[in-house]
């Protein structure tokens, strides 16, 4: 492991049929797993809105950012696979069975067409942040790849929330009153997204999997969007919120993580529906897996 660690430090990409760590091999394929189920299952939150969003234009995006996150999803899952640890239809299955994790926010419902722009604008931006900070010094090669394009599809989902925010924000009093009940309903999910301080010997900082410590990437966008929704009129839900004008900058005051704890166990305010309508398809579609794969049989070698 020292030897592994020193190739790290130095800058050493690791490669799916290189030899690893075990302890690695487990921890980043985790990571990964984590990370696909949650574009996945943010896909699936995108997909609820299609019939409901309101006029051709938006609902032309909804259609195209819901193809993108179900793709990012089985993209990861590929690069995960080739880890070894399990195959492809083991972590849906998993997922589907609630055996595995997914990011906190999709454990929640969007309600309104204001929660859709809330997701869009905050949680986007936070995922965007959080996936920028593992590109910039990813060890593992196949990973870091496969970032570089879910980024660059990311950044266009964050730009399409900022502009139906800015949107909303120069519309009537009761489009400004809606989004603002979806700021009150998202904002601390989209901050919670990066999870508690990181631990002091927290393994996916040392190995060169995340670049920037979890109350770094919090902080930053706490920095960026509370001055920002402020600038357009709307309020931030923290009844601790204050600015400090010795170091130039917002604090929101102390972070209530039982919320982001029961996500985890699955145990979130949507969890079980998501949770189960995954699952109903997944077993409504095992014919088509089971034709493909009787149509492979019998193709010759």
């Amino acid at each position: 492991m020292d030897a592994f660690e020193t190739f790290l430090d130095g800058g050493g990409i690791v490669e799916a049929d290189d030899d690893m760590p075990d302890d690695y091999r487990r921890a980043v394929f985790a990571f990964i797993e984590m990370h696909a189920n949650s574009e996945l299952m943010g896909g699936l939150t995108e997909r609820d809105w299609i019939p409901k969003t309101p006029g051709l234009r938006h609902k032309m995006s909804v259609l195209a950012k819901t193809q993108d996150e179900i793709g990012h999803g089985h993209l990861l899952y590929m690069v995960a696979a080739a880890m070894g640890v399990k195959t492809r239809p083991q972590m849906l299955e998993d997922l589907f069975a609630g055996k595995s994790r997914f990011h906190n926010v999709f454990h929640y419902q969007a309600v309104t067409w204001g929660d859709q722009v809330a997701i869009a604008f905050l949680v986007d931006a936070a995922a965007l942040a959080s996936q920028q900070a593992v590109f910039k010094n990813c060890s593992y090669g196949p990973y870091r790849r496969i970032l570089k394009r879910i980024i660059s599809e990311e950044g266009f989902h964050m730009r399409l929330g900022e502009d139906r925010m800015m949107r909303i924000a120069e519309g009537t009093d009761v489009q400004r009153q809606l989004f603002q009940d979806s700021i009150d309903r998202w904002f601390w999910p989209a901050l919670q997204l990066f999870g508690p301080d990181s631990k002091p010997d927290d393994k996916l900082l040392r190995w060169h999997i995340k670049s920037e410590r979890n109350e770094v990437l919090r902080d930053r966008w706490v920095q960026k969007f509370v001055p920002m929704l402020h600038s357009y009129g709307f309020t931030i839900p923290a009844d601790d919120l204050f600015y400090d004008e010795a170091t130039n900058q917002w604090d929101v005051g102390p972070i209530d993580w039982e919320p982001l704890k029961k996500t985890l166990a699955q145990g979130g305010p949507d969890s079980a529906r998501r949770i189960t309508e995954a699952s109903n398809n997944w077993n409504r579609t095992a014919w088509v897996r089971e034709a493909l794969e009787q149509a492979s049989a019998t193709v010759p070698a």
